[in-house]
């Protein structure tokens, strides 16, 4: 299956994965109202119950609801790019609405100004439709000799919601982070429990992170991300909505309007296998070439990097949009305008540019090195100087 406008959910959630996972630990916007008072339960109890929750057979029970994702990052002004762009998700709010039937059904829809992109999932078919342009997809899983039959990998609702984000930063929790509970708030209309990781380390960007469990089924309802210093998320994703009762029939079935024009994709049995095989290659690639300095939430990665490297990426299958391949960004483009803000620095270490956004600083040296953490200059300096 092609990358396309629901895989860009993937780069501000995998943002926040990656400051977490980094920061060994680790809204959506939420009216908190009355404040609604759930039973006193310790940070221990509701990991175990967020744990049961997201793991037991068969996934979470049905749910629909709409998710909305937001980052004020502090970041220069960006290139302009249209609205599926992974770069427009660097700032501003966006929306994806999602409807879990149980097992073998789910259906995510990106709705923008003007078009809405849907990928539905019923058993063995999906269909991924664009109206911007006008095309349907129907995907089918190809059954290989001696294999027994199955279906399309279902995503669970919460694969683009804040459950991803939590599991990791709720696994890493430990002697870096402070965690506390409230149980005093509201999210998306239902009282959930407040799970409050906060880094020991003042060298740490990040002030708190909130993860936000649903008070019944405790299922993770939003995630914010506060940096030091702000009163407001730098980054938020969570249910704006949400309803944990079956949706209707209809949301999982789908027919090709008239006029629309039909591709047809089947996907080999094994492709998951051959897909997870690539990944690991690329991450043991990347782990090759990658260090690590400091611990838990001052940690910073140093990857060998040049400017030329940066304004000539693109990604690696070429394409730098969505689905059919459309362009979407200039890599080139946003690298001059973040360099723009970028700030000359010296010291023992040698020299470089730093630049520093709400919850990560990035230093790239004139010795051909990239250091980012969710840490203060003065921290990433210092790594600068551990070689």
């Amino acid at each position: 299956m092609r990358r396309g406008t629901f895989v860009r959910w993937g780069v501000p959630i995998a943002a926040a994965a990656v400051i977490g996972a980094a920061i060994g630990a680790g809204p959506v916007i939420a009216a908190v109202s009355g404040a609604p008072v759930l039973p006193e339960r310790s940070a221990q109890q509701l990991l175990a119950d967020a744990a049961a929750a997201t793991s037991k057979e068969g996934g979470i029970a049905p749910m629909s609801g709409t998710v909305q994702q937001t980052a004020s990052l502090g970041l220069p002004a960006l290139p302009q790019t249209g609205e599926a762009s992974p770069l427009s998700l660097l700032s501003g709010s966006h929306e994806v609405k999602v409807w879990y039937g149980g097992e073998g059904k789910m259906r995510v829809a990106l709705p923008t100004q003007l078009n809405e992109t849907n990928l539905i999932v019923n058993g063995d078919t999906a269909w991924y439709w664009e109206s911007a342009t006008n095309t349907a997809t129907r995907l089918t899983i190809k059954e290989e000799a001696g294999q027994h039959k199955q279906g399309l990998p279902t995503p669970q609702p919460t694969d683009v919601t804040p459950q991803q984000v939590a599991e990791r930063l709720l696994a890493n929790a430990g002697q870096h982070t402070a965690v506390r509970v409230i149980n005093t708030a509201e999210v998306a209309g239902r009282p959930v429990y407040q799970l409050v990781l906060a880094p020991k380390d003042a060298g740490s960007l990040v002030q708190e992170i909130r993860i936000a469990l649903d008070g019944e089924t405790y299922v993770p309802l939003q995630v914010q991300v506060f940096a030091k210093g702000s009163a407001e998320p730098a980054f938020q994703v969570g249910f704006t909505q949400v309803t944990f009762t079956p949706p209707a029939a209809e949301n999982f079935t789908f027919t090709p309007p008239a006029g629309a024009k039909v591709e047809e994709k089947t996907l080999g049995a094994g492709m998951e296998q051959d897909m997870a095989a690539d990944r690991a290659e690329h991450a043991k690639d990347v782990a090759g070439d990658t260090k690590v300095v400091g611990q838990g939430w001052t940690t910073v990665a140093v990857v060998p990097f040049s400017l030329s490297d940066l304004k000539t990426a693109t990604p690696s299958d070429g394409r730098q949009g969505g689905p059919r391949g459309d362009m979407t960004g200039d890599p080139s483009a946003l690298v001059d305008s973040v360099l723009k803000s970028a700030t000359p620095v010296s010291g023992t270490w040698g020299s470089g540019k730093l630049i520093k956004t709400k919850l990560v600083t990035a230093l790239l040296t004139d010795d051909g090195r990239l250091l980012v953490g969710a840490v203060t200059p003065e921290e990433i300096t210092k790594a600068a100087g551990i070689k």
